[in-house]
């Protein structure tokens, strides 16, 4: 796949793709084969589907490519996840086929999935011929209509002549700016069509121009907040994480000595292991230190967020006695839910490296003891409420996060389902490294983390990929272990069975007077039985002394491996903010 850059369209492809569209160049084909020669163009070598008539033709060439891998998933909406799944454990942009009508429809999730995580998918769908449009053929849908609200852009191609063009567009915009999900629809009548590969060098899309550079005299008013700040904070987001700015950032916080807490979306982006700056998660589930300091700090420098509600609890209560810095390069995130003090438009990673430069240029830095009262605060409130669990006889989920941190020391890619098992994850498991913490985030997908593990691991094949799911949400989409057994993906699913929809339930039992309406699942399959059936290897633990050795055989299997751990059902994640409170006012028991 193609490497995401903060200047896609000035970055060459690289030889071996040059070559490959040089081939084509000048010859007239049908549009099935200009689809593949688009592909090849942009450097794709994988795409995840899942056939029908309406893309018959397409997959009729994709049988005589074989620089161009098909993975066949079992769900349209598996497709598009480990298409998402692929587009962050690789850094470039994951793509993802499918047919008319149905096929077309059951991407919808995985589509709004990556449009709020803003992550880089071109999804193509089959579509009716181009008469039919509008007469309610078989497996018709106005999939351009419904998706509109959910991707960056989409197109219906109904002339053959346009459709190079629109496929080079539509992976230039998925990547450029804030990346994000584009749509392109197929009508079955353009892919027989006739028409010259023209091997387009360049793309040029009238009235969108990304603003990749900062202007530097906000960069200057940032220095300044920074020389009168006592109490700095850094929360980075998300796209930090994509735009590759972790170094940058690693290097502005060691500069001006200011602790670190990141969104859900930012783990990674600085060290979980750095004991002195490092805060934990901020928000709803966040660490008691990372929300205590919003309301201290005296200056927020926000990288790549969206300062969503599940980060910033009440926004009247929001850092009030900070002054705020907003770095994105999507200007209208920019003062969308909170008051900023100095909006900074541009590339996250661009802008640190132009504010770290002109603090180095002025010998700007500051040690330890200069910020010892606003260091010694945040030591105090990490000692005073911790993360903590009491394991006795039954077993903790946040326990087998811990062992699992421990094998692999954060050698590992972690996807999550959603619900509790993704805010253990987060907040036990311990990233150092960006890309490696997978998860949707904005729209919070039941279903995502297996089909997102599976596409991690066939962009990442050197790494350990471990899906942390609960036992509700892997339900979504367990018929993807067929997949990962058919492609010899050796993907670890670590299932925390508390026969609970566990995230409603806890809501139902702090607010609603524990009625425990349709959470319930304790009817649920023998997970190990089914993981055989499907031809993975499938593991159980019932006990605490039963986690480690269940752990140490899955993980060291060269196969999909299921580990079953039957944990407490009335576990809660904590800290929470209940929903319009204060991100300070929390409860912690």
């Amino acid at each position: 796949m193609t490497v995401a850059s903060t200047a896609p369209s000035e970055a060459a492809q690289g030889r071996k793709q040059q070559g490959n569209k040089l081939e084509a160049v000048g010859k007239e084909m049908k549009g099935a084969r200009i689809f593949i020669e688009c592909l090849k163009a942009e450097g794709v070598d994988t795409i995840f589907g899942y056939p029908g008539g309406a893309v018959i033709d397409i997959y009729d060439e994709l049988a005589k490519e074989e620089s161009i891998c098909h993975i066949l998933v079992r769900h349209e909406q598996g497709a598009v996840h480990a298409a998402d799944g692929f587009a962050r454990a690789s850094g470039g942009v994951g793509v993802c086929l499918v047919t008319s009508g149905p096929g077309a429809t059951n991407t919808v999730t995985g589509i709004a999935s990556a449009y709020m995580d803003s992550i880089p998918i071109v999804v193509f769908t089959g579509q009716v011929p181009t008469p039919l449009i509008g007469n309610d053929a078989f497996q018709e849908v106005d999939i351009v209509g419904i998706t509109r609200p959910c991707t960056k852009h989409n197109y219906l191609v109904t002339r053959v002549e346009d459709l190079e063009r629109v496929i080079r567009e539509a992976f230039y915009i998925a990547r450029s700016g804030r990346p994000g999900p584009v749509l392109v629809d197929l009508p079955k009548d353009v892919l027989n069509a006739i028409a010259k590969y023209k091997g387009l060098d360049s793309v040029k899309v009238r009235a969108y121009q990304p603003t990749y550079r900062p202007n530097v005299k906000q960069i200057r008013r940032v220095v300044e907040l920074i020389k009168e700040s006592e109490r700095p904070l850094i929360l980075a987001g998300g796209g930090v994480v994509l735009s590759g700015a972790s170094g940058e950032l690693r290097k502005l916080a060691r500069r001006i000595t200011a602790p670190v807490t990141t969104t859900l979306m930012g783990l990674g982006a600085y060290p979980g292991s750095d004991e002195k700056l490092w805060l934990g998660m901020l928000g709803m589930h966040g660490t008691y230190r990372a929300n205590m300091s919003t309301g201290a700090c005296d200056l927020m420098i926000a990288v790549g967020v969206r300062f969503d509600d599940r980060v910033t609890g009440k926004t009247d209560a929001f850092a009030k006695q900070a002054k705020i810095v907003h770095i994105d390069i999507d200007p209208t995130s920019i003062r969308k839910n909170v008051p900023v003090t100095i909006p900074v438009v541009g590339d996250c990673k661009r802008t640190l490296e132009a504010l770290n430069r002109m603090l180095e240029e002025e010998g700007l830095q500051w040690d330890e003891s200069e910020r010892e009262e606003w260091l010694s605060q945040i030591q105090q409130w990490k000692a005073t409420r911790p993360l903590a669990y009491d394991q006795k006889d039954i077993i903790k989920p946040q326990y087998v996060i811990e062992k699992l941190w421990e094998l692999t020391r954060g050698e590992a890619i972690i996807t999550t389902e959603v619900g509790q098992n993704q805010m253990w994850a987060a907040q036990y498991y311990h990233f150092n490294e960006p890309n490696c913490f997978i998860t949707s985030g904005g729209l919070g997908a039941m279903g995502f983390g297996f089909p997102a593990a599976i596409g991690a691991q066939v962009a990442r094949p050197d790494k350990l990929v471990v899906d942390i799911a609960g036992d509700g949400s892997i339900q979504m989409n367990i018929q993807e272990f067929a997949t990962a057994v058919q492609y010899c993906l050796p993907v670890k699913v670590v299932i925390l069975n508390n026969q609970y929809l566990g995230m409603v339930r806890q809501w139902q039992e702090l607010f609603y007077d524990k009625c425990y309406s349709c959470t319930c699942m304790e009817h649920a399959p023998d997970f190990v039985k089914l993981a055989e059936a499907y031809g993975a290897v499938g593991l159980r633990a019932t006990k605490p002394e039963e986690v480690v050795p269940v752990l140490e055989k899955g993980l060291s299997i060269n196969k999909t491996v299921l580990m079953e751990f039957q944990v407490e059902p009335e576990e809660k994640v904590y800290p929470m903010v209940p929903a319009g409170a204060p991100i300070t006012d929390m409860l912690l028991v």
